[in-house]
């Protein structure tokens, strides 16, 4: 793909969050009865837990509203098989969900998983299972997949580190209410991406279930809980529209509709991250975020609670004035790439003045980029923040692996051409 350098101007929707759309399925799952989640969109991501849950016994409707937007209507709470495969394709979400609650269920599951899913660790999980008695073998002699879980979990208190990935501590408290027992959850250390759990509790919450947290980093979890059936509208994604508005600040006129200026979504930061940055970002009165084109200066960001948000904000770094670092990128090295060493390569092709110390990333800021040949290395982000720096490019982007949006955003390339982005 081509792209040629221009401006972004006008206005777009913020796509569906993937991550309340996958916990959200998966409540809907574990409710008896008939849940409507409106707003939501099946990228790859959301594909995949979607054939999951169905897998594990949902059944699951498609349809539009009067405006085009899509919705399911999931019937949960039917009875599961006794075994099961579950192909989770590249999404870290589905699996790391799905793994606990899967072993409420009794049955015997099978969780399978492409691209660089099978490296991305699993070791809290096991560390968990040996202790609490549930059964767990990797066929084939894989590294992390395919994982074959076998047992019920039981009710008690579990600990996990804070420095892996929040969405270990998000599985672990969907599944817990439902067991006959009480539970705690103790999170050892900072839990980066909190955010995250918050989201979970409040998805949780609008199916009827509560986790209390009486203090830090312990969460207490009722046992005997029943999820019971909801309709709700999947909130706009702060961590897509993070790309449309650090366009906006790098060279356009951007107005992103459809955020949630009150959500619990940790990458809401973005708003603060540019405006510490100096651009022109407001909320307006219908509470559109809107982004407009301002000389941006280089300011030290911390993406250990953000991680999704790191490449938009190499992406603006880039093109500032004056030198800058982001930190808190260790898990970046475990994501669809080893993404601090994809945000470099591909902006150091295009012309930036970057590099990876460690799990750290050093830029100093240039006036523009020259353009040429990048590849997103399989990565949707990364695809995306080449396209947002794209317009500052002195000649045409040739992105490789363009397809790559498909995991979380299947409709960026349209939105992007609908803001006068040039696409060949």
């Amino acid at each position: 793909m081509n792209l040629m350098p221009s401006p972004l101007l006008g206005r777009v929707a913020a796509p569906p969050s993937k991550s309340a759309a996958h916990r959200a399925l998966i409540a809907a799952m574990l409710a008896a009865g008939e849940s409507v989640l409106m707003n939501i969109e099946e990228s790859d991501d959301i594909a995949a837990t979607r054939k999951a849950i169905e897998t594990l016994g949902a059944r699951v409707r498609k349809g539009t509203d009067g405006t085009g937007r899509s919705w399911l209507t999931v019937t949960g709470g039917l009875p599961r098989p006794g075994e099961a495969v579950i192909d989770c394709g590249e999404s870290g979400s589905t699996l790391r969900f799905l793994v606990p609650v899967a072993l409420t269920m009794g049955s015997t599951v099978t969780f399978t998983g492409a691209g660089r899913l099978p490296q991305r660790p699993m070791q809290p999980y096991f560390a968990l299972f040996d202790r609490c008695g549930v059964s767990y073998h990797i066929p084939g002699g894989g590294r992390f997949l395919p994982l074959c879980v076998s047992g019920t979990l039981r009710p008690g208190h579990f600990r996990l580190p804070g420095g892996v990935s929040s969405q270990f501590v998000s599985g672990l408290i969907m599944a817990l209410p439902i067991l006959p027992g009480d539970s705690t959850v103790t999170v050892e250390g900072a839990l980066e991406s909190a955010a995250y759990v918050e989201l979970t509790l409040s998805v949780m919450e609008r199916f009827g279930v509560r986790v209390t947290r009486d203090e830090p980093g312990v969460y207490r979890v009722s046992g005997g809980q029943r999820y019971r059936p909801a309709t709700l509208t999947i909130e706009g994604d702060w961590s897509q529209a993070a790309f449309w508005l650090t366009a906006g600040a790098l060279g356009g006129d951007v107005r992103v509709e459809g955020l949630d200026g009150r959500s619990v979504q940790g990458d809401r930061v973005i708003f603060d991250i540019l405006r510490s940055m100096g651009a022109d970002i407001v909320v307006e009165e219908d509470g559109a975020v809107r982004c407009r084109r301002s000389p941006l200066r280089a300011t030290d960001v911390d993406v250990s609670q953000c991680p999704d948000l790191a490449p938009a904000v190499a992406a603006a770094l880039a093109l500032s004035r004056g030198e800058a670092r982001i930190t808190g990128c260790a898990r970046l090295r475990h994501k669809e790439s080893d993404r601090v060493d994809s945000i470099v390569r591909a902006l150091s092709a295009l012309g930036a003045d970057i590099r990876a110390d460690g799990d750290e990333i050093a830029v100093r800021g240039v006036l523009s980029l020259r353009g040429g040949d990048a590849d997103s290395c399989g990565d949707h982000r990364i695809a995306m923040m080449i396209a947002c720096v794209s317009g500052r490019c002195a000649g045409p982007v040739r992105l490789a692996g363009a397809g790559a949006v498909r995991k979380s955003y299947p409709g960026f390339w349209d939105d992007m051409a609908r803001l006068g982005g040039k696409i060949q």
